[in-house]
């Protein structure tokens, strides 16, 4: 017998036939390889605000209080005469005068230190630290110190206020462990050695004044006094005396953060500043055209017009900015300067002074 042979599978089906053209039809067209797509663009960068923020708010009010309304001349008569129903706004000088005033009152991000200096004696340092502490004493509120620190005797303890001690830098240095306990030493103890000048709001750290007492201010002994005043001052202004050789008169300019070269309108004292600037750039201070500014103080009621000219200009192209200050007979007289008694064309003159120095920190 023959065995039964079983029937052949039939052939697979593939899973997806392809299906192509009816016999005899056209070939299709290539199709076209689908188009990139474009990558997502960046973000656009959003409209400018057009809203007033709470900030916006406030600054413009404070502004607009600022800027009036003129309580000078004129305007302000018009003000008063008027009930305050007509309010003018301040006109040039009154502007310039409160916007000087914001300048002076501004933050500071650390306690500022600026060195008077000019190796010439009678180029108006003392009463220039004087009068330049009378306008950051009066207009910041305080918390300013002026410092004579001549190697041996200087006059800024003479022409300042009085006092009821007669301490000065050289028992503050012998005291200095004093105030070592940063924690525990206070402000009110520098009272021992600061001299208060009363309104003027702001003190005198006098230098030595005995006259049989030998010796020198070394400059560790500039670097120990003014850590010790930068803990409580926010302002300190440096008598530097005429002996830009002496140690403490280098430790005072390298501490500075700002140089005011004082001056008389003489030819003699001018050229001993400028022959300063020089020797400093030659030593190897750097921006010195930036980090100091220029007063320059009338010493007559009558002065060269011409040499008036020649010294602002080439101080200008040497410091940041020059100021001009009148002669004024209370700067003058070489007593306890009477800072009530200063001019108004002086405080004004200072008050701008100031300002650039300020601007400047």
């Amino acid at each position: 017998m023959f065995a039964e042979v079983p029937p052949a599978p039939p052939p697979p089906v593939p899973a997806h036939p392809a299906a192509g053209p009816p016999t005899g039809a056209p070939p299709a067209p290539p199709v076209a390889p689908p188009a990139a797509v474009p990558p997502t663009a960046a973000p656009a960068a959003p409209e400018p605000r057009r809203y007033m923020t709470a900030t916006d708010f406030l600054d413009r009010r404070a502004g607009e209080e600022e800027a009036g309304p003129a309580t000078w001349g004129w305007r302000g008569r018009v003000a008063r005469w008027s009930g305050g129903a007509i309010k003018p706004r301040m006109g040039g000088a009154e502007r310039a005068y409160v916007q000087d005033r914001a300048v002076i009152q501004k933050e500071f991000d650390g306690p500022k230190t600026i060195a008077f200096v000019n190796p010439k004696g009678g180029a108006a340092k003392t009463t220039g630290v004087l009068a330049a502490g009378y306008t950051f004493g009066t207009i910041r509120g305080g918390a300013v110190v002026a410092w004579d620190n001549n190697e041996t005797r200087g006059t800024l303890g003479i022409r300042g206020a009085r006092s009821a001690h007669t301490q000065t830098t050289k028992e503050l240095l012998a005291d200095l462990d004093r105030f070592d306990d940063v924690a525990q030493s206070r402000i009110g103890e520098l009272g021992a050695y600061v001299r208060a000048q009363g309104d003027a709001h702001f003190d005198v750290l006098a230098s030595d004044e005995s006259a049989n007492v030998t010796g020198q201010i070394h400059a560790d002994d500039f670097k120990s006094v003014h850590q010790l005043l930068m803990r409580f001052y926010k302002v300190i202004l440096v008598d530097t005396g005429n002996n830009m050789r002496a140690e403490n008169w280098l430790a005072a300019a390298e501490a500075a953060d700002l140089l005011v070269v004082t001056s008389t309108i003489r030819e003699d004292t001018g050229y001993s500043g400028l022959w300063m600037l020089d020797a400093l750039q030659d030593a190897g201070y750097q921006n010195l055209e930036y980090k100091t500014v220029t007063v320059l103080s009338d010493p007559s009621t009558t002065v060269d017009a011409k040499l008036a000219a020649d010294l602002v200009d080439v101080y200008r192209h040497r410091t940041r900015s020059v100021y001009r200050v009148p002669y004024d007979p209370a700067l003058v007289t070489g007593s306890v300067l009477p800072y009530g008694q200063l001019s108004r064309a002086t405080q004004l003159s200072w008050l701008r002074a100031c300002a650039g120095m300020a601007s400047a920190l």
